[in-house]
């Protein structure tokens, strides 16, 4: 007989987002992502993971300024922030990054030198990495349970079959 006091808790279900921060469809699925982390809470750990676009200028250092706002405490502020603004981060660029590091109250001065000095560089090119050796071509790209859903095309019915997947996981857990 097990004692439930020292019987671990199931961990969280992953949901893996491959993302470009600067991305059309990526904003059109902010909503859906918003949706996702205010149903599930702690039992859904949705990581966003770095898939920059060539057509998109400005998304490899979107990514890297996304992991220095995570070094300081506020990436998904700052990933929703930028989704909200890919045509203004399209515009403007590294200005852009920075401005809306200092709206959330991140640190401007280490966060203008993490774009510098390049510290991030290697977190984003080995989720690129990744998510090219497991078939990612486009943005949004969801991965849970396994499963690869390709958002790029189309967010139609995407958010029901993550839930369904998540519930599945966290019913098995």
């Amino acid at each position: 007989m097990t004692d439930a006091s020292t019987t671990p808790a199931p961990g969280p279900a992953v949901l893996d987002v491959w993302c470009d921060l600067q991305c059309p469809d990526c904003h059109a699925a902010l909503g859906d992502l918003r949706a996702l982390r205010a149903r599930y809470g702690d039992r859904l750990e949705v990581r966003l993971r770095h898939f920059p676009l060539e057509k998109h200028r400005h998304a490899y250092a979107a990514a890297q300024a996304f992991e220095e706002a995570e070094a300081q405490g506020k990436g998904w502020p700052y990933a929703e922030a930028l989704l909200a603004g890919t045509a203004e981060l399209g515009r403007r660029g590294e200005p852009y990054l920075l401005a809306t590091a200092g709206e959330l109250g991140l640190e401007a001065e280490e966060f203008d030198t993490a774009l510098i000095d390049g510290r991030h560089l290697l977190v984003v090119d080995a989720d690129q990495a990744e998510g090219r050796a497991i078939g990612v071509t486009g943005t949004p790209t969801y991965v849970i349970g396994g499963e690869r859903l390709d958002g790029g095309k189309s967010q139609e019915g995407l958010r029901e079959r993550i839930e369904a997947i998540a519930d599945r996981l966290l019913a098995a857990g």
